[in-house]
């Protein structure tokens, strides 16, 4: 078996390309970041604290989405405003479920492409550091030809690689038998970047040194990783894939790195319509990063819709076309999504 250059690969099977529908690129329905927490706040998530939940990430009841119930729930209003895809892009390390996403789609209506890989080497588990690069391409290619372990549930993107900065040797490894499955499979690679203005470019020459594709390489969170235009033009020129995935994020805070300001969502449209007017329109892709218990409207958070409710409509206001955002939301994750083999 191998992926179908005709097909999208979800976790209920393969679907045409023209049936995905508009697509959020980099979403989580399952996934644990508490790893990340050293002084956990265990109080049950309420109004009075979802705020300092939401701004601090330092509780972990709010760092993990762990409710399939709540998740389909979430989705199935995604659906319900004219939601069709989710790429979901928790990799090994991060608490990925097939089946439990397999439950999501099949009761929400949505469809799910999963992803396969390793996130950052905080989050790798034991014995990852003694594997070749070849082992790991081995295993991705198996998540995506055959499905992951002996659900049959396939994978149908690569990723989120998760990097750091400066860069780990073993998160190095994984990004380049990444790059050798996207060549082994056709699939689409997504990275994590380095928190660093030249860590996505960085990353590009890794994925290029292995024999990827930078083409179907998307680089995740831009919007969190570069402030000036002529970074964003730079890492345009290698050819890759720029994703704004941070929309619905409205806070400046940035807990991660405070000496940053995080642009609010009327900034991201305009980085979009800079990079569109520059003649880079067809390798913009759009999501929310959904990560959290207070990114979803059950504990007070936007939810997946958000996009759908309020930034394609801000789009328009800010004079970019139906057609700039129909290349965003559909053409783009469509060609992404199919593999090339």
């Amino acid at each position: 078996m191998t992926p179908s250059g005709t097909a999208v690969q979800t976790v209920l099977g393969p679907v045409a390309p023209n049936r995905l529908g508009h697509v959020q690129m980099h979403e989580h329905l399952i996934c644990d970041l508490s790893r990340y927490v050293t002084d956990p706040d265990d109080t049950p998530l309420a109004l009075h604290n979802a705020f300092a939940a939401r701004t601090d990430r330092r509780h972990s009841h709010d760092m993990r989405l762990d409710e399939p119930d709540v998740a389909a729930a979430e989705l199935a209003d995604f659906v319900a405003l004219g939601g069709g895809t989710i790429v979901e892009a928790t990799p090994l390390g991060l608490g990925r479920d097939p089946a439990a996403l397999r439950q999501i789609a099949e009761r929400s209506g949505a469809h799910v492409v999963m992803g396969s890989g390793y996130y950052v080497s905080a989050f790798h588990p034991p014995g990852l550091a003694a594997r070749s690069a070849d082992e790991i391409t081995e295993e991705i290619v198996g998540d995506l030809v055959d499905g992951v372990a002996d659900t049959g549930i396939r994978a149908g993107i690569i990723g989120e690689i998760g990097m750091s900065w400066p860069t780990d040797p073993v998160e190095e490894r994984v990004l380049a038998a990444a790059a050798r499955a996207q060549t082994a499979t056709g699939v689409a690679l997504l990275v994590h970047p380095g928190r660093h203005r030249d860590a996505p470019r960085r990353h590009v020459e890794t994925v290029v040194a292995a024999g990827g594709d930078p083409t179907r390489t998307i680089m995740s969170h831009v919007d969190r990783t570069l402030f000036e235009l002529d970074d964003m033009l730079a890492l345009a020129d290698t050819g890759c894939v720029l994703e704004f995935d941070l929309f619905g994020t409205e806070t400046s805070y940035y807990p991660q790195d405070p000496s940053v300001d995080l642009p609010n969502d009327g900034a991201r449209v305009r980085m979009i319509r800079a990079l569109v007017e520059a003649g880079h329109g067809d390798r913009i892709v759009i999501a929310q990063d959904i990560c959290r218990k207070t990114q979803l409207t059950r504990y007070g958070g936007e939810g997946y819709g958000h996009i759908l409710r309020r930034v394609l409509p801000l789009m328009t206001a800010r004079g970019l076309t139906p057609d700039d955002a129909d290349r965003m939301i559909r053409q783009a994750p469509r060609r992404l999504l199919t593999p090339t083999r």
